[in-house]
């Protein structure tokens, strides 16, 4: 594929960033988005330092508007968008029961609205400019599992996955292909703060779960992300793939157990 730039939506952190500096060390100009100017800069001076052109965007994927606004940054910078990662997401623990109506529009509105508005857009200029384009988008395995403790994730992460297999299925025809990726769990620092596994102890309780007995690297998902957004795959589309060490044969782990205090093997 044409060297365009790639789009990594959450890409000043985490599962983001490596995505972002892999993409970099394969020869595409990255685009950062992030809500947090501190994590665009950090992000920015990572990556320039290794040689990696980067152009950093402020955005909230749920503000249409400043979606646009980072497209067209894009565009401008970099001729034309080749790549999209819808990355950034959302999420903590809580009790069904007790999730208020804040909570679950906050994470619907990150996770499955911002894929849609940063998807739809750049989707529509492929097609008005005749261009190919591939989307990659990151869920879980909960979205067909189920989890207990992160319904409104779940429930986004699985509209996200039904977008996916719909879209791959609509834009086949112009060229754009478009995939999921689920990887299993990750020490990242955003996801060990909000889902509560911050604990070394905690860590390798969840290890346990995994076939592999180990919890992934950001670096072992972003490579195998980057394969399939990028033309090494190129007739595979409307697929989700799995990089979680056996983990949802398994069953995901019971979240709820951080906050109902159960947290026994």
């Amino acid at each position: 594929m044409e060297k365009g730039a790639a789009i990594v939506t959450g890409g000043g952190t985490g599962l983001g960033l490596a995505i972002s500096r892999e993409l970099g060390r394969r020869g595409y100009p990255v685009v950062i988005a992030s809500r947090k100017q501190e994590h665009l800069d950090a992000a920015a001076r990572t990556l320039t330092g290794e040689g990696i052109q980067v152009l950093t965007a402020v955005c909230d994927v749920r503000d249409r508007e400043q979606v646009k606004a980072a497209v067209d940054a894009a565009e401008n910078r970099f001729g034309r968008v080749a790549l999209l990662v819808n990355n950034a997401a959302g999420n903590f623990v809580v009790k069904a029961e007790e999730l208020s109506p804040k909570g679950w529009e906050a994470v619907r509105g990150i996770v499955l609205d911002g894929t849609w508005h940063f998807s739809q857009e750049v989707g529509k200029r492929w097609i008005a400019q005749g261009q190919p384009g591939s989307i990659l988008n990151i869920i879980a395995t909960y979205a067909w599992t189920g989890a207990a403790g992160v319904v409104h994730s779940v429930s986004a992460k699985a509209g996200v996955l039904a977008m996916t297999r719909s879209l791959a299925m609509e834009w086949g025809k112009f060229g754009i292909r478009v995939n999921a990726l689920a990887p299993g769990i990750m020490v990242t620092e955003d996801a060990a703060k909000n889902l509560g596994y911050a604990d070394p102890a905690v860590q390798a309780l969840l290890a346990k779960k995994v076939p592999l007995r180990r919890l992934a690297s950001t670096e072992e998902v972003a490579f195998l992300a980057c394969d399939l957004v990028t033309d090494r795959h190129p007739y595979v589309t409307g697929d989700c793939w799995t990089v979680d060490g056996g983990l949802w044969l398994e069953g995901f782990p019971n979240l709820r157990r951080f906050v109902d205090g159960e947290l026994g093997e």
